[in-house]
């Protein structure tokens, strides 16, 4: 399973919708898929699944703004 892939899947299960998979360009926190404490889950989640930790400190909602936008922030990530 790709990087992008296990990704989306981390998100749906903490945005609670499959929204996040059928359209990558969901304005997240427009549309209030994710708020503050979902931010945290998802996270904690990447860290788990990724063993790439982001701390609060380090966020800029801008560049988690949609689901594309994540897998490019992660994928940037791991590569460093």
């Amino acid at each position: 399973m790709s990087t992008s892939t296990r990704l989306i899947e981390v998100l749906k299960n903490v945005a609670e919708t499959d929204e996040v998979e059928r359209n990558l360009d969901l304005p997240l926190y427009d549309s209030q898929v994710l708020d503050s404490m979902k931010t945290v889950e998802l996270m904690v989640a990447i860290s788990q699944e990724f063993g790439v930790d982001i701390s609060p400190a380090e966020f800029e909602r801008d560049k988690w703004a949609t689901p594309r936008m994540i897998i490019a922030d992660v994928e940037q990530r791991i590569a460093s």
